[in-house]
């Protein structure tokens, strides 16, 4: 065992039992949170505008600034965009995150020196809860891979800008630089297909035991390591691979494929990193849920989910006021300057001492033709509950609306890429469709009144999706495949690669 492999193990308990005294008392935690914010946001032109001085606590917050999206903060990020100071948070940010989107388009992120430990720490937190909880710290003495975005910055104007991974790999700490792979040289490619070939070429015969990334991306890595090597799993060629840490999409659709690539299960971490700060991680193993922060740059505001559907200006609550199994939409007021910012991922809570969330989909991302409002938490769920009754694995998949069919009722198309698709594919939608009536009532409802049909799946050619999102401009190692659309906009593209 190695000193730092020692070190690690005291180091998480103090780290782990800090934070975790933190989350034990959520109210004060998030209302020091909101005083530093509101104090340092005070003379910037947003506070000036918005009347800062008269925020003192949770009502006034609200009261003061109204809810926005990307579009409509953009007024303020263009003034950031073209060197104007003090705009949204003292000076200028340190960086723009350029992300593409997925409810507006390409955007551009403020990431201030404040809010720059908020991405770096919390990730570091997940680590040592795996080690203070599991006592296992065998990946600190191997390699680390992290399958991101290029470390290489443009500017956009006076401010360097990149993918979120792409500027956080350029503040890896001292004591992770020596363990960590691919090389800046083969992390800095800008084009995908060739990045991972090279990624392939550089670790595998490294003796590697955390592998990092977008479950999608991760997949394809393992597979052009299995056809470059010919070994038949991964474990084959990295046995000491001992920690997966992921975040971005729910890993349960991927995983029948991910442990048939590997060679069976291995721990994971779950992480919900954003553009806009890091919102939770997953702290222990058998809790369902993942640790919200709340002491490190955000406040957080949440609203009913129920409210979007009704007219007038939704109530924000604050985390004194949450309830367990409702799904709220997210607010963020951050270190970067971003006030009452509506990130539009949804979340319900499972504990509330600490506060846990699992991320149940996207505001602006689901199927709701007909009324149903399905969500991505209720395909993936239903997905899951398929595939464990008629074994296959999935690749990759995404739900839309068909509306107007040529003959019959309207149904759901779900286009779905198999690595080893089931026996009987009719039969596994009978599955998929079952499972989907059991979460949605109102899915069950328009189904039993004959207003709609059960699913559709369209088998996928093998390659499908990432020819797709090559197309759009995605192929990169944070882009997400979008779950769910209320119109076609994503399935109309699939099309040419269904197979039946």
């Amino acid at each position: 065992m190695s000193i730092k492999s020692i070190i690690a193990k005291p180091l998480a308990r103090s780290v782990t039992d800090r934070v975790m005294r933190r989350a034990m008392d959520p109210e004060a935690t998030q209302k020091n949170v909101l005083d530093q914010l509101i104090r340092q946001g005070r003379g910037t032109t947003f506070g000036m505008e918005h009347r800062f001085e008269q925020v003192d606590d949770h009502t006034s917050l609200i009261q003061a600034i109204p809810l926005r999206d990307y579009e409509g903060l953009k007024p303020y990020f263009d003034r950031i965009l073209n060197g104007e100071r003090d705009v949204m948070w003292p000076g200028l940010p340190i960086y723009l995150c350029k992300t593409s989107g997925t409810t507006s388009g390409a955007k551009y992120i403020p990431i201030t020196r404040e809010s720059l430990p908020n991405h770096i720490t919390s990730a570091r937190r997940a680590l040592l809860a795996y080690i203070a909880h599991s006592g296992r710290t065998e990946f600190v003495d191997g390699r680390m891979i992290f399958l991101q975005g290029s470390p290489v910055l443009d500017r956009t104007g006076p401010i360097p800008s990149g993918r979120l991974s792409g500027i956080v790999a350029n503040h890896v700490p001292s004591y992770l630089l020596k363990n960590r792979m691919p090389s800046f040289n083969t992390n800095s490619i800008p084009d995908w297909e060739t990045k991972v070939e090279a990624i392939v070429e550089e670790t595998m015969h490294a003796d590697m035991r955390l592998i990092s990334g977008i479950p999608a991306w991760v997949q394809m890595y393992f597979e052009r390591l299995l056809t470059r090597t010919g070994r038949n799993t991964v474990r084959e060629i990295f046995p000491d691979f001992s920690l997966f840490v992921y975040g971005g999409v729910n890993y349960a659709p991927y995983q029948n494929r991910m442990e048939t690539l590997i060679g069976g299960p291995v721990p994971s971490i779950e992480l919900f990193p954003a553009s806009e700060g890091f919102i939770a991680y997953q702290d222990k193993d058998h809790e369902d849920g993942l640790l919200l922060v709340l002491d490190n740059g955000i406040y957080f505001g949440f609203i009913p989910v129920s409210q979007r559907a009704g007219k007038g200006t939704p109530k924000v609550l604050s985390i004194a006021d949450v309830e367990l199994g409702v799904q709220y939409a997210l607010v963020l007021y951050t270190n970067a300057g971003l006030w009452g910012y509506e990130i539009g991922d949804t979340i319900r809570f499972t504990s509330l001492t600490p506060p846990r969330v699992v991320v149940t989909g996207r505001t602006k991302h689901f199927t709701s033709a007909f009324g149903e409002h399905v969500i991505a938490e209720e395909v993936e769920g239903a997905l899951r509950d398929a595939v464990k009754r008629m074994p296959c694995e999935v690749v990759e998949f995404t739900v839309a609306p068909r509306i107007a069919p040529t003959e019959g009722l309207p149904y759901h198309e779900w286009f779905i890429e198999f690595a080893k698709p089931p026996a009987d594919l009719g039969r596994f939608a009978e599955e998929v469709d079952r499972a989907l009536q059991d979460r949605n009532p109102y899915y069950k409802d328009l189904i039993t009144g004959r207003v709609i049909r059960t699913l559709l799946i369209r088998p996928l050619s093998q390659g499908a999706f990432a020819a797709w999102m090559k197309d759009r401009g995605m192929n990169d190692a944070q882009s997400k495949v979008p779950r769910l659309a209320n119109d076609r906009r994503y399935a109309d593209g699939l099309w040419p690669s269904t197979t039946t």
